[in-house]
């Protein structure tokens, strides 16, 4: 690993290791595998096909064994094979019959692969790798949007000074601006979910060609949709060329890239915060902050999460723009391009992990938060000016523009100014008793509708 040329390989490694199973090339073959043997069987029980033998319930358990026991000692068997056919789907066909050969299936031989291009069983594949990349990394991304929400929560009521344009602003709590991250990253949750992974087994060029030739009355649409949609748990894609069109890839990967894009928007205001002394962090024994001022607790996990969520959408944005192009009915442009999915999710993946090490680490400084509020007396201008607006006072706005503007402003001088307005009784008093903390709107409320 420290020879790795790829810091996911390498450095990273261990980060990663769930989405060997997803991503490598050992998982491409054995999804492959999956594929040949479950259209083997498929065909087996079409009637319609009578060369190809309906098979024994012990003859398809051999067959499903055949899955079961493809280790990556196998894989290794396959890629000796490839090394002389120079074709690694054509690899996988052979390696199969050589599993047929000397038992009870070896007269099905010819019906491994049939009336199959690479494509039909590339995309099937590549589908379920990230059918299976999905469930390993979606539970790291809810574990944020959960750890996100019980923060949001907890501190629904922690009023805090907001910053528009890097100035003082009206006041939120820390809570309510934690609940906008949260639905944000629960939204995009939703689409990657809602993303519906498609698959083509239709031939050459997506017409049944081949299989019409030599069975014209077998319901192909049926056959190879139910192999699809009931064997691999995928949805069936009639209109295609030799390659499914990747069109669910490109959403997929896009709401991936969103939800990384909204992580980062995190990572960058949670690093502001602590630069803000608004969150410490909590020491990690042995841990160093900086080579040369030992007071320094970075905030690394956060710089880290942040660049890796870059590295992912440069992946993701390429993959979405460039896979659902291609010249005519296929070119090979895809081919390479598609053995990077499992990098755009290593990324993330690191990504989660930093983030959610770093929320661990997060202790909240009420006295700085308070502190920043009692010294921004200012934002109140906003309140007495809309309230002298609804008592028709003239120029209200141009009013508090010149009281605070460039102006130390504190309790003293809003009250006195408060004092002497021609508001009701009511009004006059509920700006009288408002502070900054206490001018916070309905941000505790809003978070009670975080879902």
């Amino acid at each position: 690993m420290i020879t790795a040329i790829s810091p996911i390989d390498g450095r990273y490694a261990t980060k990663v290791e769930p989405l060997i199973d997803a991503f490598s090339e050992y998982a491409l073959m054995r999804n492959r595998i999956k594929v040949e043997v479950l259209w083997l069987i498929a065909l087996s029980k079409e009637s319609g096909i009578p060369e190809c033998r309906r098979i024994s319930a012990d003859e398809e358990q051999s067959l499903r064994q055949v899955i079961t026991d493809f280790t990556p000692a196998a894989a290794e068997k396959v890629k000796k094979i490839e090394a002389v056919t120079n074709h690694d789907v054509k690899a996988i066909e052979y390696y199969l019959k050589e599993q047929l050969v000397g038992s009870s299936l070896e007269d099905l031989g010819e019906f491994v692969h049939f009336a199959c291009t690479s494509e039909d069983i590339n995309n099937l594949s590549h589908a379920l790798m990230l059918k299976d990349g999905l469930q390993i990394l979606l539970p790291l991304q809810q574990q944020i949007d959960d750890m996100i929400s019980a923060l949001a929560r907890e501190y629904a009521n922690v009023p805090m000074l907001a910053r528009t344009h890097g100035q003082t602003a009206s006041p939120t709590t820390i809570g309510k601006e934690l609940a906008v991250f949260a639905a944000r990253l629960q939204r995009q949750l939703q689409q990657i979910k809602q993303v519906e992974l498609l698959g083509k087994m239709n031939g050459a060029v997506g017409n049944f060609n081949a299989h019409l030739s030599a069975y014209p009355d077998v319901d192909w649409v049926r056959l190879s949709g139910e192999m699809i949609t009931d064997g691999l748990g995928l949805r069936q894609n009639l209109f295609t060329t030799q390659i499914e069109p990747h069109d669910y890839m490109a959403e997929l990967f896009d709401a991936m890239a969103r939800w990384n894009t909204i992580l980062i928007d995190f990572n960058r205001d949670i690093w502001t915060y602590i630069s803000m002394a608004y969150f410490g962090q909590r020491t990690v024994a042995g841990e160093v902050g900086s080579s040369t001022m030992p007071h320094k607790v970075n905030p690394i996990d956060f710089e880290n999460s942040e660049g890796n969520c870059g590295l992912a959408n440069a992946i993701f944005q390429h993959l979405s723009s460039k896979l659902p192009i291609s010249r005519l009915q296929r070119d090979l442009t895809d081919s390479t391009v598609l053995r990077n999915m499992g990098v755009g999710f290593g990324y993330t993946m690191i990504a989660c992990q930093s983030t959610i090490k770093g929320i661990g680490k997060l202790k909240l400084n009420q006295d700085k938060l308070a502190t920043d509020l009692d010294q921004a007396w200012e934002v109140l201008a906003e309140p007495i000016q809309t309230v002298m607006r609804k008592a028709g006072i003239e120029k209200p706005y141009e009013k508090l523009k010149e009281l605070t503007r460039g102006q130390v402003i504190d309790a003293v001088t809003i009250r006195t100014f408060i004092e002497q307005l021609d508001l009701s009784e009511e009004d006059k008093q509920r700006l009288m008793t408002m502070t900054p903390a206490t001018y916070i709107g309905m941000a505790d409320r809003i978070v009670d509708f975080l879902k």
